[in-house]
């Protein structure tokens, strides 16, 4: 009788303990969900902030690309960059980044250069910077449930953390540029007011090159090419242009002379003149041929057509009156052109001249020379060159900072480097350390 008893209260005991099981275990889920909540919240944030950062950190890089060498430049990088950040901050559903970085956003985001990807990074950084690192060392987030994370003794703050590193590609791509070198001004390149190292738009210049050093040196240099010298193979690269993978900030070597009957035939392919040992086939010439006779002369520095002197005005070339051909009238046939392949024979692009562009003050030397590189200018090919006579000259009408493969674009006032900006993986300590917030 004792023992059925106790057989009958049993039940009666264990109904309590069942139901401290089910207390804790609904603690342990809905503290799950709060974390699961918590932790969402701080993956998305941090996805946006890092977005804002790499925008940030690629504004810069392109910044400092096209105004390296000016005496303001790692602050014109810098206020690129944070103004990058502010406008990706502000995007809709970025309400707690806006009010993190409230009107302090200098303070918030930390903006460095370094001539190197590995560091050291600092502000304004070296005169030869060319990478740039945006750093949010800390976003504070709202606490939903993140304080019951103190029942389990753990105290630690809800916040997140972003940097990139951004700077140019090792090499262009494609490696494909015409073997001249135009001298350009490093202080006066300013694209937001459309000047180029020195050049501007529609501005139609005499490239004048011979032997660097000599009274007649002009603005132009003849590159060395690489696996080849002489007649034959300074015909074959101005016709189809060379491979040649070149950096900005780099140097490229030029040549000691000028041997001006191979690069007056290899120029004149592209409008469809065949002089010498040149053909159609290896050398096409452009879907636009067309070009003004009797051909612009240089009166000293002053471009002329049948005595008037050249104007240009938003490209449109006229002398006294007349229209010259130009390169907008060369635009506007690509584009026909492009619209309607089967129309136009040859092949596009063959005026644009995609030269590079170095910084010749200080170079010295009659013989070969070694010229630093400040980027890439893509100038049209006005008329055909002489072969004869004394002026060594290519009348080119700049158009714009060029790309590596020498496409100008519909639009001239567009920004475009000669290299792509990339992102690269952060490393901190200076010591080749990778961060683990990039």
């Amino acid at each position: 009788m004792h023992a059925s008893r106790a057989m009958h209260s049993l039940p009666r005991h264990q109904r309590g303990s069942v139901m401290a099981l089910v207390v804790l275990a609904l603690a342990a889920i809905l503290l799950m969900a709060a974390l699961a909540l918590d932790g969402s919240h701080m993956l998305v944030n941090k996805t946006r902030l890092q977005n804002a950062v790499d925008a940030a950190a690629l504004s810069g890089a392109k910044t400092l690309q096209q105004v390296m060498g000016s005496g303001n430049a790692g602050t014109l990088s810098r206020d690129a960059a944070l103004d990058t950040f502010r406008r990706n901050a502000e995007a809709a559903g970025n309400r707690e980044l806006v009010e993190a970085v409230g009107s302090d956003l200098g303070g918030f985001v930390r903006v460095e250069l370094a001539a190197s990807v590995y560091g050291p990074f600092a502000f304004p950084g070296p005169t030869d910077a060319r990478y740039v690192r945006v750093t949010v060392a800390e976003f504070p987030l709202a606490r939903f449930f993140w304080g019951m994370l103190s029942m389990f003794g753990s105290d630690a703050d809800k916040r997140v953390a972003a940097v990139a590193t951004a700077g140019p590609s090792p090499t262009i791509a494609p490696c494909k540029i015409e073997p001249i070198l135009v001298c350009g001004d490093p202080t006066k390149h300013n694209p937001e007011n459309n000047e180029f190292w020195g050049y501007e738009f529609g501005d139609l210049v005499a490239l004048t090159c011979d032997k660097p050093g000599s009274p007649s040196a002009g603005n132009c240099q003849l590159l060395r090419l690489a696996g080849g010298s002489g007649g034959a193979a300074i015909r074959e690269a101005f016709c189809a242009g060379v491979e040649q993978c070149t950096i900005v900030g780099d140097s490229v070597d030029t040549e000691p002379g000028m041997t001006w009957g191979p690069v007056a035939q290899g120029l004149n392919t592209r409008l469809g003149i065949y002089n010498g040992p040149v053909n159609a086939t290896s050398c096409p010439a452009d879907w636009f041929t067309d070009y003004s006779e009797p051909l612009v002369v240089m009166d000293g520095s002053t471009p002329k057509f049948q005595g008037q002197e050249v104007i240009s005005n938003s490209g449109n070339l006229s002398a006294g009156g007349t229209s010259l051909v130009d390169a907008n009238d060369w635009q506007q046939t690509t584009q026909e052109c492009a619209s309607n392949p089967d129309l136009c024979s040859g092949v596009a692009e063959r005026r644009m001249l995609n030269v590079v562009i170095g910084d010749c003050a200080g170079v010295a030397g009659s013989g070969a020379t070694s010229v630093p590189v400040l980027g890439f200018g893509c100038f049209y090919l006005l008329q055909r060159v002489e072969q004869g006579g004394t002026d060594k000259q290519v009348l080119g009408q700049f158009v714009r900072e060029c790309q590596g493969d020498g496409v100008a674009g519909p639009t001239p006032t567009e920004d475009s480097g000669p290299q792509i900006i990339q992102l690269y993986k952060t490393y901190i300590d200076n010591n080749r350390t990778p961060s683990s917030d990039s």
